[in-house]
């Protein structure tokens, strides 16, 4: 149909409506995005950050989380400055405070110090916990879990295996606690 006068004006409020419409959606859908804490040790290491992070950046996201990643929100501060360290560790608290649930990375026997101190703040604040471990080397204290006890103390006691990933793979699995936390 040739665009008349008449039928321009309606057709033009039509578009800028649906972009207006797709724009609020687009921030509903951010603003309902769950923050998620990546707690890890991945950032110490160059080949870690570059070929470890990304795929597990990429898969949190892609289910719809908002991914606080710590070594990437703290690059902004200036390591030469002294005092630095204090800041990294404030940011990294305030983060694991103002984030809606935890997902941490614990590879190593025993996981790295930083991530387990992210995840005792997160368990006491009763943030949602999900852990990550690909490692198979056992580190524990009992015979019902692979880790250290308190690590499972902010899971339920029964079922925590819903909430404990051993591959990036398994993450978008519908069946755990990961897929249906986001999706709530």
């Amino acid at each position: 149909m040739p665009l008349s006068t008449g039928n321009i004006m309606p057709a033009l409020l039509e578009v800028n409506q649906n972009i207006i419409l797709t724009i609020q959606q687009s921030r509903i859908i951010k603003i309902m995005s769950k923050k998620i804490y990546l707690a890890n040790p991945y950032g110490f290491s160059q080949q870690q950050k570059a070929l470890l992070l990304p795929p597990m950046i990429d898969k949190l996201q892609s289910m719809g989380a908002e991914v606080w990643e710590p070594f990437q929100r703290s690059e902004q501060l200036d390591l030469s400055q002294p005092g630095w360290a204090y800041k990294v560790a404030q940011a990294d608290l305030h983060d694991v405070k103002e984030c809606d649930g935890i997902f941490a990375i614990v590879n190593g026997t025993p996981p790295d110090e930083g991530v387990m101190v992210e995840l005792g703040v997160a368990i006491a604040l009763h943030k949602q916990v999900f852990l990550f471990r690909d490692d198979f080397r056992r580190c524990t204290d009992s015979e019902d879990y692979p880790l250290n006890l308190m690590i499972f103390a902010g899971l339920p006691e029964i079922g925590w295996e819903d909430y404990y990933y051993t591959c990036i793979a398994e993450l978008d699995s519908q069946d755990k606690a990961l897929f249906k936390w986001l999706k709530q």
